[in-house]
């Protein structure tokens, strides 16, 4: 089992530094990777009410011999509920849905403007962390300008910001706001479209140098950026591989090389968080 280093957020919640995307693994199968994945260390786990696999990761973690209270279970509000009202109830059913008592962190998915309602959404997030159903509330998706104002109006900053970031998408102007703000990163699609890696010559050279394979030196790029990132693989094989990361590092030259991979248009959806709407 491989033990992976854990980073403190703005409320003295851990996370470790890798856990595992669960977008997709749903049913018996996806239990069953979910599980596994506890198994070879993973401890940090992320769902959301639109990936319809709440119950899945639940049944995982009732599976694990691992206790819960060692585990991170992540869940998050889809755009829809975000009525305060709705929202509430729907923090409730994600519980349901998992048989868990608490989510250890709970995210607000897209902060779609157009609707406004996100404020009234981090309202309820507040209220349900009061009321011991979530340790620690976050966003994703979310830009300066929406954070700035949560804390305006509720005085309560989010622990986190799941945004997405990969070599094509390096995110840096966020990512060093979130750093001076206190708030931790976290990278969704960390490993881009494999393929476009599989393809990339930069990247492909450090994997020789170093003997490890694309996604580690991806995957240890992350790390070194101080972001936790959320790989998702149903393989036992990959997932260990993707947390078998700490016997190696990249020099500043390779985290250059990499960082410059990234592009204006690196989106791999065109999902920009000032316009794009969330079901």
């Amino acid at each position: 089992m491989h033990k992976v280093p854990e980073i403190t957020l703005n409320d003295g919640l851990t996370l470790p530094v890798i856990g595992l995307g669960t977008y997709a693994l749903n049913g018996n199968a996806g239990a069953s990777a979910i599980q596994n994945a506890i198994h070879a260390g993973y401890r940090l786990i992320d769902s959301a009410y639109n990936y319809e696999n709440e119950g899945t990761v639940g049944e995982a973690v009732k599976r694990s011999s691992v206790p819960r209270e060692e585990l991170r279970i992540t869940s998050k509000l889809p755009g829809r509920y975000q009525h305060y009202d709705k929202a509430v109830t729907t923090i409730q059913e994600s519980l349901y849905r998992a048989s868990l008592d608490y989510y250890d962190l709970y995210l607000i998915h897209w902060p779609n403007p157009k609707q406004d309602l996100y404020v009234e959404a981090w309202q309820a997030l507040i209220d349900a962390q009061k009321w011991g159903l979530i340790r620690s509330i976050g966003v994703c998706n979310f830009l300066p300008e929406h954070i700035e104002r949560l804390e305006k109006e509720t005085g309560v900053k989010p622990s986190v910001n799941q945004i997405e970031l990969h070599p094509f998408f390096n995110q840096e102007q966020q990512r060093k706001w979130h750093q001076e703000h206190n708030i931790v990163t976290e990278s969704w699609s960390p490993l881009a479209r494999a393929n476009h890696l599989l393809e990339n010559e930069t990247i492909q050279q450090m994997a020789q140098h170093h003997n490890k394979s694309l996604s580690q030196i991806v995957l240890r790029w992350h790390y070194q950026l101080g972001a936790v990132s959320i790989p998702k693989s149903a393989s036992s094989v990959r997932q260990i591989e993707n947390i078998s990361i700490f016997d190696f590092s990249l020099d500043e030259t390779e985290m250059s090389l990499i960082s410059e991979l990234t592009r204006p248009d690196g989106r791999i959806n065109n999902q920009d968080p000032a316009v794009y709407e969330e079901f």
